[in-house]
């Protein structure tokens, strides 16, 4: 029995070093590897009109090649709505660097270079833009939270960096870094250098999705700060409004029961029901002018549900009931 054992452990092992050999060297001696940022360095310049300039300069290895880089900036945060404006790039690589914003949910999309020729290698890239009403006022205080790299990447950093510049004194300036969005998620940056001014932090080794956020705590009047802007929730309906579209849910599905078996009556001309009809370009027209007032108002991304369109969505609703019991479309 021994002897069979030493016969099948050499040729076992044998072949799992052989397994671990053709999955491992070849991923080793793959020229090809994953894009990453080698640095990625962020400037926070707190400016005494209360307006955040941010520079962000990133250096992006793109090892097989690729067209330009994205940002994501949270432009809303909840019900919390910022202003980013004078978006503009750079490449000190001589990169294509035209610049195309779009807004996408909660997030300024800023693409780089993306429609421009593909590059390989290492680019450098520079960004900026300024952030308004960025700042909320405290009993004493003014605050500032800023993810000065945001947790959307999906390429690992490197070495990362974030200097922030204030015009008075920086007393209670914070940095987290990691899963930034998560509580429990996130390790305190490590501060690199003191001024008066001016602090740095560094952190290295930054994971996909993670990113580092500061907070700055300014004395009341260091600089202008206006009112902080709010767009409305997603769910904007009251009671009233959330009522009315359950009972005419409610409804629809009471007529679109069936009825009980038996013998079938006899056939009636059918008119098509103006009611039903009528009901349903009400509520299209109730819900049409409510989306339109939100987007003009605040871009495609600022809708809400609001009374309006829950009214609207009940309408539709009762017409389509309507419709349906009168047997609409039957032969």
């Amino acid at each position: 029995m021994r002897d069979v054992r030493g016969r099948v452990r050499g040729p076992a092992i044998a072949a799992g070093m052989l397994l671990v050999a053709l999955l491992v060297v070849p991923a080793a001696a793959d020229p090809r590897v994953r894009a990453r940022i080698p640095t990625y360095d962020v400037v926070l310049t707190l400016r005494a009109d209360g307006v955040l300039h941010v520079r962000e300069t990133i250096t992006y290895d793109f090892a097989d090649g690729g067209r330009g880089i994205v940002r994501r900036v949270r432009y809303r945060d909840g019900d919390r709505v910022y202003e980013i404006r004078d978006v503009r790039a750079s490449s000190s690589t001589g990169a294509p660097s035209r610049v195309r914003t779009t807004r996408l949910g909660h997030h300024l999309r800023i693409g780089v270079g993306t429609g421009g020729p593909e590059v390989r290698g290492r680019q450098a890239y520079v960004i900026e833009y300024d952030v308004l009403r960025a700042f909320t006022p405290r009993a004493g205080f003014d605050e500032l939270g800023w993810d000065a790299i945001g947790t959307e990447g999906d390429v690992p950093i490197e070495h990362a960096a974030v200097r922030v510049e204030g015009p008075v004194r920086l007393r209670h300036v914070t940095c987290r870094a990691g899963a930034t969005d998560a509580p429990g998620a996130s390790v305190g940056c490590a501060r690199d250098r003191d001024g008066r001014y001016a602090i740095d932090f560094t952190q290295s080794g930054l994971a996909a999705g993670e990113g580092m956020r500061v907070r700055v705590r300014l004395p009341d009047r260091a600089v202008a700060v206006p009112p902080p802007a709010y767009a409305p929730p997603h769910w904007a309906g009251t009671w009233a409004g959330t009522a009315m579209l359950v009972l005419a849910i409610a409804a629809l599905a009471l007529v679109g029961r069936r009825p009980p078996r038996g013998p079938r009556p006899r056939p009636v001309p059918r008119r098509r029901p103006s009611a039903g009809t009528g009901l349903l370009a009400a509520g299209g027209a109730l819900i049409l002018v409510d989306v339109a007032d939100d987007v003009l108002a605040g871009g495609p991304w600022a809708f809400s549900l609001g009374d309006a369109s829950l009214a609207g969505l009940a309408l539709l609703s009762a017409g389509a009931g309507i419709l349906f019991a009168h047997g609409v479309g039957e032969p």
